[in-house]
């Protein structure tokens, strides 16, 4: 139940607004003085509080930050006789989400009231479904809360246009998808679109639909992806890569939430929501002419950057284990853990195809698994070679290994390298591994490449 607690000393107001607020369906509370209002906030829980500036024994703005720490959930609505700016700003300062002028007509006081409803319960939404995939959203790193807390807030706005940029792989469809079920319509139809498949010279045909006849091979009615959605979510993914001919058709079906069937001027009215996408710089795209500054103008209205893996930090470790549980579970086996070597490895690794590799690497080292733990030799060399990340000439220089361009190679460091190393470390593999900056998994590897380096070791380093 949505609570709200009236401070007020005019109880005939009071009441009154207690009846507006009860018919839609909301709990009320009264108190008559701030004493009152104080302890009601000690005892009970609310989602909203009206709060009087001018009480009979303290003035209102003296209780704001009681309140606030009191019910530190609440939304608190200053109410007063009087517009006094001054006030306002310290209320709103001291914690009070709005200032609010009393007035015979209480439907503005009511409506900001569902209004805050409305809003709480899309936050409830956010926080409790299990309805939407959080392979992206899923973290707790500084960027991707602020993800999170967009979308929260634009998800209110049903109408407004929203835009998602960022690298591939970084889970902009999620995003779509949360945006389009905390809109209020899970329920309703999310239709994805890639505007790189769709077919050359049908693409308008495909979005807005088409009439029997229309053109060759028109044998019957076709209902575009505008149209089919109905009430819900149109998601236009890589939207920078559409003609300028398809540019102009979108920016006047966006501009006048109307669009027709190719061969029919019979205006048929948008009423899903449209979020586009795009990994491309669509602003260095309007400077070279290649997209319509007035499109790109109309569709970032509200844009959302989705950050790359790589600056997520620990959100690596956290999405890795959410895809580990989710592949063991789908493939039917008990793979439990991911063990340290491998968990750093992945922490280093710099991802360039962002949460869609890493969730690839993560079934991939599944699906290889005899154990109950994801351990080095299941990651791919690409994820591997981050341990062997030092510089050269610092790595050459610390083991005394003197490099000569044009006569050494590579190989022929490599082996000195690995001789020193196992010189130096007494021929304990893990301890040279660690020397040259990499995992004993990998050296052991290299033991293996080079085959001929075995006669070379002193007999008390083949341990």
């Amino acid at each position: 139940m949505f609570e709200v607690l009236i401070i007020e000393d005019e109880i005939p107001y009071a009441r009154a607004l207690l009846k507006s607020l009860q018919k839609t369906g909301i709990s009320v509370t009264i108190a008559e003085n701030a004493k009152k209002g104080i302890e009601k906030a000690q005892t009970g829980s609310f989602d909203v509080i009206l709060l009087d500036n001018r009480l009979p024994d303290i003035h209102g703005l003296k209780i704001v930050g009681r309140l606030c720490a009191l019910q530190p959930g609440a939304s608190i609505l200053m109410m007063t006789a009087f517009a006094a700016i001054e006030d306002a700003v310290e209320a709103m300062r001291q914690g009070a989400e709005d200032y609010i002028i009393k007035s015979t007509h209480l439907s503005d006081i009511v409506d900001k009231v569902l209004e805050i409803r409305q809003r709480n319960e899309k936050r409830k939404l956010f926080r409790d479904t299990t309805r939407w995939s959080a392979e992206t959203l899923l973290g707790e790193c500084p960027k991707i809360k602020i993800v999170k807390k967009q979308i929260e807030e634009v998800a209110i706005s049903h109408d407004t246009t929203v835009l998602l940029t960022g690298e591939s792989g970084t889970g902009k469809e999620v995003a779509a998808r949360s945006l389009h079920i905390l809109s209020g319509k899970p329920k309703e139809t999310f239709v994805p679109v890639d505007c790189l498949s769709l077919p050359q010279g049908l693409a308008e045909s495909h979005l807005f639909g088409h009439e029997k006849g229309s053109f060759t091979g028109a044998d019957k009615t076709h209902i575009g992806f505008f149209e089919s959605a109905g009430n819900g979510t149109v998601f236009l993914d890589e939207i920078g890569d559409i003609d300028m001919q398809m540019q102009g058709k979108l920016l006047r079906t966006l501009e006048t939430r109307t669009f027709n069937r190719l061969g029919s001027t019979n205006q048929i009215m948008l009423h899903a929501r449209v979020i586009l996408a795009t990994n491309r710089n669509l602003p260095e795209m309007v400077e070279k002419g290649l997209f319509r500054e007035d499109l790109y103008h109309r569709i970032s209205v509200f844009p959302i950057h989705l950050p790359p893996l790589r600056e997520r930090g620990d959100d690596i470790l956290l999405l890795a284990h959410h895809f580990l549980n989710f592949f063991s579970a789908k493939l039917g086996k008990k793979v439990t853990e991911i063990d340290d070597i491998a968990s750093q490895l992945l922490l280093k690794y710099d991802y360039p195809g962002n949460v869609r590799e890493l969730k690839n690497i993560i079934e991939r080292a599944v699906i290889l698994a005899k154990g109950d733990k994801i351990v080095e030799e299941l990651l791919p060399d690409r994820v591997l070679s981050t341990l062997n990340r030092s510089p050269f000439t610092d790595l050459t220089k610390k083991l005394g290994i003197e490099f000569v361009p044009g006569i050494d190679t590579i190989e022929s460091v490599e082996k000195k390298m690995i001789l020193k190393a196992l010189e130096a470390s007494g021929g304990v593999k893990s301890v040279a591994a660690e020397m040259l900056g990499i995992s004993r998994f990998q050296l052991l590897r290299r033991l293996e490449k080079y085959g001929d380096i075995n006669s070379e070791i002193e007999p008390n380093s083949k341990k």
